[in-house]
């Protein structure tokens, strides 16, 4: 920017000429014969082919839409307290999953309570949920067998047994990593 320069304001609606110059504080004599200073960041210079109605017709709503095209998606951090948030509880017992277990076969019993493991694991996945703690008793190990067999599918899936204290010998805790898709 020199003296003698046309420039525009960039938050009002008016231009003028550069009369003085002092570091960044710039004097201009409006169109209308008043002088005003500005801060160098709030002037923009108009070359002599640029027209002053092209900055006059644009339509506030495209300016507008553009503006938000370019906003930057939210991010989807797990925030601190979130990672100590208790795990998802699922109990697997077959009385807790069906009304009535009667006439049921060992195989039907076990495709039920492995069907719930699964989905339930999917929706910890799609909620981001970390920890699925999956109680499934102690008994002889066939649905332990069956669950551990279902975990080591995912990629993403890391299992352990679950708090003995809390839990004793029938729960595995799923940890699931959130980086990795599914």
């Amino acid at each position: 920017m020199k003296v003698g320069d046309k420039i525009m304001v960039l938050d009002d609606v008016f231009s003028g000429i550069i009369q003085q110059i002092d570091e960044d504080k710039i004097t201009v004599e409006t169109e209308d014969g008043f002088e005003m200073e500005f801060h160098k960041s709030e002037l923009v210079v108009i070359s002599s082919e640029i027209n002053n109605r092209e900055f006059h017709t644009f339509n506030p709503q495209e300016v507008k839409f553009e503006k938000q095209e370019k906003r930057p998606k939210k991010n989807t951090r797990v925030k601190p307290k979130e990672r100590t948030l208790p795990p998802m509880e699922v109990d697997l017992h077959i009385h807790q999953l069906v009304h009535n277990e009667k006439g049921m076969s060992n195989y039907d019993m076990l495709e039920i309570q492995i069907d719930t493991a699964r989905r339930q694991l999917e929706f910890a996945m799609l909620k981001k949920i970390q920890r699925v703690v999956f109680i499934h008793g102690v008994g002889e190990g066939v649905l332990r067998t069956e669950l551990e067999f279902l975990f080591r599918k995912y990629e993403n899936v890391s299992y352990n047994d679950a708090n003995y204290q809390k839990y004793g010998r029938g729960a595995t805790e799923v940890y699931i990593f959130q980086n990795v898709s599914p």
